[in-house]
């Protein structure tokens, strides 16, 4: 089952693409990036298949996105968005994995804690911006405090799967080629299908570990 709602923040409506399980466990809530929506294309693969594996998935879209902007607001903007939503996410009287591709891990993470979230799903996460590995962000993803998927691109930009802290507690799964979207060239020995079957393996097996 799918359907939509309006959720009034203090920054802005955001929207909520709710793809509900039959006798679900867990709600996945995942936000997108500073450059796309929720048709990302790993969103949109989690949707189709998690609900089979007793996890809702819900789609959030930042009032940013809503409102038709075309530029992400500050993190701290970002983050206010993110606790708006926070209500209606726990509604259905579920544990909340709180997750997010790129900017959105990072409002996951920086969140967690204080919002109450089981876990959190971190996809792409953007461990330093391009060609600048001195401006690390692990602390925001070690700080998280619950338990930590982190789905990384072996082609990431921002962030190669080795690049991260050895120690810390999280998991990582990487996805072979693949780059801060998820895309893997042509000439790879991994098809594009098999690349998001990659992620959303991990994310189901992780997820039952954690019911």
């Amino acid at each position: 089952m799918t359907r939509s709602e309006i959720v009034s923040t203090e920054v802005g409506d955001a929207r909520i693409t709710w793809h509900v399980a039959k006798k679900p466990k867990l709600v996945l809530a995942v936000s997108h990036g500073a450059g796309g929506g929720i048709e990302a294309r790993d969103l949109v693969a989690l949707a189709a298949v998690l609900p089979a594996h007793g996890v809702s998935v819900a789609l959030v879209e930042q009032p940013w996105r809503v409102a038709g902007k075309k530029l992400a607001p500050a993190p701290k903007t970002l983050d206010k968005g993110w606790r708006g939503i926070w209500p209606a996410l726990e509604k259905p009287g579920l544990p909340v994995i709180a997750g997010g591709r790129s900017a959105g891990a990072r409002v996951a993470c920086r969140t967690a804690g204080e919002l109450g979230a089981a876990a959190v799903l971190a996809l792409s996460f953007p461990l330093h911006p391009p060609g600048k590995p001195e401006k690390s962000r692990a602390e925001e993803l070690l700080g998280a405090g619950v338990p930590t998927l982190v789905v990384q691109g072996g082609n990431d930009p921002f962030g190669k799967p080795a690049e991260f802290p050895e120690s810390g507690a999280y998991e990582l799964t990487e996805v072979p080629y693949g780059d801060h979207g998820f895309a893997v060239p042509k000439r790879a020995d991994i098809t594009q299908d098999e690349a998001l079957a990659v992620i959303t393996d991990a994310v189901v097996k992780w997820a039952g570990s954690l019911v």
